[in-house]
């Protein structure tokens, strides 16, 4: 509703054709992946991560991400900069399925140092009352599905910026697990946007939690959406880690539990799922142009939820 240039933005939900909607709202930034965006010159990918992070959290809960919002912090504005950053915003939105509604521009000189930025994303969903999902009636026996991530995705970079650094190679340099591209450029591929695969995978039926494999990793992230008493027990062998994660795990010695708690290790998105339509689910998924493997299953277990793995030796990731 209304246009561009006001002092806030109007949204229909009604319009929007909901009858009994439930508002979902998340928030994130980017991290220090800025860093290394803003040393390799390239800051359009930066733009889609920042829709990323905030959709894919807002689907989690079977919601629809409606509208976003930026938030945009520099020491002075530089045009080329901000304009690669709003169009990586613009094509996150198209992928996400939401309106971009407004934002907000700060220069603030003494506050950040020059040809720095800061970026903060915020998504408004909504879901009918009575399809939200939120993982209450996962079960021992049921299913676990996980979609392939496009990379390292947005969290974890403090450490990445550290493993280049005692690597001694530049960013401009053949990446050591991608000989085609510079190691900035791989380093820096956007975060995956889960959110048309997911609502399709939710509108099948049979989805009973969703979880976004964000900071935490798989460890931490996925016991969010489990009730007590259960575990998620993963196989690291029925998916394939892509490259990056090796490369991180051997050049920094990171020991692989750590690996599983710092990164997404090549899943970016989990879904867990009644065993009986585990498999039309992931035919759906399949057909939204995911790649899905079948990572593990639900099991008892004792006290909080967590996560668990049939093995985790000192050679994963390979």
């Amino acid at each position: 509703m209304g246009g561009l240039g006001g002092f806030a933005g109007l949204f229909d939900l009604k319009a929007a054709g909901y009858r009994d909607p439930l508002i979902v709202v998340s928030t994130d930034g980017v991290g220090t992946k800025l860093k290394l965006a803003i040393a390799h010159g390239s800051h359009e990918g930066v733009g889609i991560d920042l829709v990323a992070m905030s959709a894919n959290d807002v689907v989690v809960s079977g919601a629809e991400p409606l509208v976003f919002l930026d938030y945009f912090a520099t020491a002075r504005l530089d045009l080329p900069v901000a304009e690669a950053v709003l169009r990586g915003i613009a094509e996150g939105c198209r992928q996400a399925g939401c309106a971009l509604l407004g934002g907000e521009t700060a220069e603030m000189p003494g506050m950040y140092a020059r040809g720095d930025y800061d970026l903060a994303g915020f998504v408004l969903g909504a879901v009918e009352r009575d399809r939200v999902i939120d993982g209450r009636t996962v079960a021992a026996g049921d299913a676990v599905l996980g979609l392939a991530s496009s990379g390292v995705h947005s969290n974890g970079y403090s450490l990445v910026r550290r493993i280049i650094e005692d690597s001694g190679l530049a960013l401009d340099a053949p990446a050591p697990f991608e000989q085609a591209r510079a190691l900035g450029d791989a380093l820096l591929a956007p975060t995956r946007i889960y959110v048309r695969a997911c609502l399709a995978a939710i509108r099948a039926g049979g989805v009973k939690a969703l979880a976004h494999i964000t900071g935490g990793g798989l460890v931490e992230n996925i016991p969010r959406v489990v009730p007590s008493g259960l575990a998620v027990e993963l196989d690291p062998a029925r998916w394939t880690v892509p490259p990056v994660f090796r490369w991180l795990a051997e050049t920094g010695n990171v020991a692989p539990i750590e690996m599983a708690r710092t990164f997404n290790c090549g899943i970016g998105m989990v879904l867990i799922v009644a065993q009986d339509s585990a498999a039309h689910i992931a035919r759906v998924l399949s057909e939204a142009g995911e790649n899905v493997s079948t990572i593990g299953r639900v099991v008892a277990g004792k006290g909080p939820a967590e996560t668990r793995f049939t093995q985790l030796d000192a050679k994963w990731p390979r």
